[in-house]
Order: C-alpha cells, then structure tokens, then sequence
C-alpha cells in the first residue's frame, strides 16, 4: 500500500486523483465480470459439442463442410447454448423419433439454403447424434430418462459390428444392408428402420449402449 500525504493547497487535488483511480477499478471489475458472464459453461460445451459433431458428419465425401456451417445448421435447428441447457429440454421417449425427424427435415432445407445439395438424412443425422452425445450423454446425464433414448451415431463401423454380432442375429440383416447402403446416403427411411432395429436389438437399454461395439476407438 502506497501513503498519500496530503499538503495544504493540495488536498482537493490529490483526492480527486484517488476518487478517480477507485472509479476506474469498479469499472474495469464490473466491465471484466460481465465479459466473464458472456462466456459460460453452457457455451463452452456448444462449441465444442459443434465441433466434434461438424467434423464426425463431414468426414463422407458425400457432404464436405466446414465447422462454421455444421455449427449454424445446428443452431437452426433450435441446438444451441441458449435454448438447450439440460437435459429437460430434449424429447423424451415417446416422441424423440418424430422430433428427431423434423430436426433432420428442416435441417436439410437449410443445408441447401447453405449451398449444399447433397446433405442426407444420414449426415443430418450424424450431425445431431454426435453434438447430442457430447452436451449430454458424455456431459454427465446419462441417467436421465430423456437422454437415455437419444440416438446414437451411425456409421459403417458400428454397422459391421452390429451385423456380426451373434446377439443380434434378427436385426443383422437390417444393419448388413445399412452398411452396404452407406450412412451418409441414407434418406429418412432408411435411417429410421436402422434406428428401430437396434432399439429391438438392445431390448429396452440404453441407446448408447450400442456403441460398446463402435470400433472407431481402435
């Protein structure tokens, strides 16, 4: 701490400087917090949920897109840091098919708006499913009912697995043709009856349970 010595003649002056300097310190602590506020946690885990999700549903030579776009297609779709913050605010069970498929429809009109014409359900899809999987089935809620029955990702590697998979012998014919068919070229359909059969293959349990046969980890 530094002393302030205060001489006659100078006592208003000197007190001036120091009420400015404590004016200028409240002001740089309230502006400095709020910039802190702007940059929250529920952000942190957007971006970089929307990272990993853009990069993972651009690998296809189908689609090619940037982080930017796959971001703002997310975001289109209501999957974003505002809206989006717990889990209470996703589908739950019984309607997570049909809301999952109005995600993927209006996603495709606005990937075409974004210049891309060849965005499938199954890029849209992988898209939701792995910023899905990063908010909220790796982000500390997989108890949660509604997370719970969030679809996993799909690709040729989880397919091929699944296909082999003696346990699954009934639905391996579903998952064998969805590997030939490709991921990234699936239509609604398509992608849909490939979510059915591994909600019957798994028998009621969690839907990120099918990616204990994912071998991308390899």
């Amino acid at each position: 701490m530094v002393d302030v010595i205060l001489t006659s003649g100078e006592p208003s002056k000197i007190c001036s400087i120091v009420n400015s300097s404590i004016i200028c310190r409240l002001f740089q602590r309230i502006t400095g917090a709020q910039l802190h506020l702007a940059y929250n946690i529920h952000t942190h885990c957007h971006r970089f949920a929307a990272w990993a999700a853009s990069r993972a549903a651009s690998v296809s030579p189908v689609c090619r897109f940037t982080v930017e776009t796959g971001k703002k297609l997310l975001e289109s779709i209501g999957l974003n840091d505002a809206d989006l913050t717990t889990p209470e605010a996703l589908p739950d069970h019984e309607t997570i098919d049909l809301v999952h498929r109005q995600w993927r429809d209006t996603m495709l009109r606005n990937a075409n708006d974004e210049g891309l014409p060849t965005f499938t359900h199954g890029v849209a899809a992988k898209l939701i499913n792995v910023y899905l999987k990063c908010r909220f089935v790796c982000g500390g809620y997989v108890e949660h009912p509604k997370v719970q029955c969030l679809h996993p990702p799909i690709d040729s590697l989880l397919l091929t697995s699944l296909a082999k998979e003696k346990q699954f012998i009934v639905q391996s014919k579903v998952f064998d043709e969805a590997r030939k068919q490709r991921w990234s070229n699936f239509n609604s359909d398509e992608y849909e009856k490939v979510i059915h059969a591994l909600k019957v293959a798994l028998n009621g349990a969690p839907l990120w349970h099918a990616e204990e046969f994912w071998k991308g980890n390899r």
